[in-house]
């Protein structure tokens, strides 16, 4: 008996994982909560799978978040200001039906996965778009972080 309880613990140890190397060091994990009523005009683009918006509001993620409709109720949302840059002049992305752009190097991201589509093959590490939890009630798109 005493050797299943020493399997049991040794298992629940290698299951306890402070691995944090995916962490993206140019964007800071704001703590945040935004409500996305489909009802307004600005939100209602999000009544049809695959359209997006861009929410600009100061209150929501570092540089705004782009939330997408990707079918079945289901709602995405990515910070606004680009992954692989600290946030500058140039870091917020622009919307570009589904993609979202960097202006500072014309990186293009998926809004339906959050992947950088144009990856350099250079060696260096590169980042995906950070990711906020969303939830679908009625017409409201709860944005939170």
């Amino acid at each position: 008996m005493r050797g299943f309880w020493s399997i049991l613990f040794g298992l629940i140890l290698l299951s306890c994982n402070s691995d944090r190397t995916n962490r993206n060091p140019y964007l800071q994990e704001i703590g945040f909560r935004f409500d996305a009523n489909l009802n307004l005009p600005l939100y209602s683009p999000l009544t049809n799978t695959g359209n997006a918006v861009y929410i600009g509001n100061q209150t929501v993620g570092t540089r705004g978040v782009f939330v997408i409709n990707t079918g079945f109720n289901v709602f995405r949302a990515f910070e606004a200001s680009c992954p692989n840059h600290a946030p500058n002049s140039c870091s917020t992305m622009e919307l570009n039906g589904q993609t979202a752009i960097c202006g500072c190097d014309e990186y293009e991201y998926s809004l339906f996965t959050g992947q950088q589509l144009n990856r350099p093959d250079d060696g260096n590490r590169y980042y995906d778009m950070l990711e906020y939890h969303t939830t679908f009630s009625g017409s409201v798109v709860t944005i939170s972080n």
